[in-house]
């Protein structure tokens, strides 16, 4: 039997509670963040008196018929619902980046003033940059040189302070040449404070509210689509999601050239998603299943989402939106299918949206994928292309 077949009938209960759940929780600037209108009202734009309050209560999106080259994929009741996370200030891990510096204060972590110090792709430096902001702290950000440039010059004009480092660690690549550095400036800033969001439980309990967003906006989710990095919002939004619905199907996105999953470490083009470390945030017994994509794909994506639904993002949402849509396509009809995109287009103008730079990479002008790969376990074959596998396993208990 399909694990979706014969729905909760507690369901309706449950879903009253999450609202009620919502309105009643935390401060009364959280209270007022997650409001739920009743019917008949209409949601009049909020009034901030600082940049913080404005993190959360994104809209979904419905996405369906991501290209006409899917023919058997035109009905407009086969699609999935998008969580545009990129309505946030600065993207999704605005979210981690305040609660884990609002959990760090409360606990005499951080210190009134002290630095922020961490290493960042680029999004959760935008939410540090936010963070540092409400509460005065200094923000020092480790970067490497596949930040893009307009992003850099954003942090510097949000207050932070930005070091590139300039070669890439022998084994743990461009990441581990950050935290290593992260890990000096912490001895010469004693009082410093690192999130260290790869390994931070903060990150994790972040996603909360984001769950009761989706579970407030479409009742029972039944699939549930993210891309990895660090692991904080597939594990903290599915453990939520599946208070409600216990059998929701999480559907983990990486990029090939990842570790995560257990493919060897090579470059990475793709950034946002992906590893070239293990995360201990990241929660291998929640997938049921995990997709590897490449960049070219996740550019034919996200340039498709622009073209026919007026919304996009990064690579995260091109490689989500493409796996999202295959599940549309393929699960049965009557679930409901939620996709989290993390971000929105602007800081991918001279990347996934530029015709120079994708032509240099090798990006444009091949066939739309429409199927992944199967194997069977990820220790089966370097991947190179979109494949999938549901034998999820942690790569690090494999090797001990």
């Amino acid at each position: 039997m399909w694990p979706f077949d014969g729905r909760d009938p507690n369901n309706s209960r449950k879903l009253l509670a999450a609202r009620s759940h919502i309105a009643s929780i935390g401060s009364r600037q959280t209270r007022d963040r997650y409001r739920l209108v009743p019917d008949g009202y209409h949601l009049t734009p909020g009034r901030d008196r600082q940049p913080g309050t404005m993190v959360g209560n994104t809209p979904v999106l419905w996405i369906s018929g991501l290209s006409g080259a899917f023919t058997s994929f035109g009905a407009a009741d086969r699609g999935f619902w998008a969580k545009l996370e990129g309505c946030n200030p600065g993207g999704m891990k605005d979210r981690p980046a305040m609660h884990m510096v609002e959990r760090a204060r409360a606990r005499g972590d951080l210190a009134p003033g002290a630095a922020i110090v961490e290493s960042t792709s680029g999004t959760l430096g935008l939410g540090l940059a936010l963070a540092g902001n409400v509460y005065r702290h200094p923000v020092t950000l480790v970067t490497d040189p596949g930040l893009e440039p307009i992003i850099q010059r954003m942090l510097t004009a949000y207050g932070a302070r930005v070091e590139v480092v300039t070669e890439p660690h022998p084994v743990g690549g461009w990441q581990q040449a950050r935290k290593d550095r992260v890990a000096q400036l912490l001895v010469a800033n004693p009082g410093a404070w690192n999130p260290n969001q790869y390994n931070n439980p903060d990150n994790v309990d972040a996603y909360r509210p984001l769950a009761l967003e989706l579970a407030s906006q479409l009742g029972r989710v039944d699939v549930l689509v993210c891309s990895v990095g660090t692991g904080g919002h597939s594990a903290g939004v599915a453990r939520v999601l599946r208070e409600f619905n216990p059998k929701m199907r999480l559907i983990g996105v990486d990029t090939i050239g990842s570790t995560i999953f257990g493919q060897p470490a090579s470059s990475r083009l793709m950034r946002g998603l992906g590893s070239s470390i293990y995360p201990s945030n990241v929660d291998y017994r929640a997938f049921n299943e995990v997709h590897w994509v490449a960049p070219a794909e996740a550019v034919w994506a996200s340039r498709t989402l622009a073209a026919t639904h007026y919304a996009s993002g990064g690579w995260s949402v091109g490689a989500v939106a493409l796996v999202a849509d295959w599940v549309a396509r393929t699960f049965p009809p009557d679930i409901t299918i939620a996709a989290v995109f993390p971000d929105g287009p602007q800081r991918y103008f001279d990347t996934i949206y530029n015709d120079e730079y994708c032509n240099q990479h090798q990006l444009l002008g091949g066939e739309h994928p429409t199927e992944p790969d199967v194997i069977t376990a990820s220790s089966d074959t370097v991947v190179t292309r979109w494949t999938r596998t549901t034998t999820v396993v942690n790569p690090t208990l494999a090797v001990a």
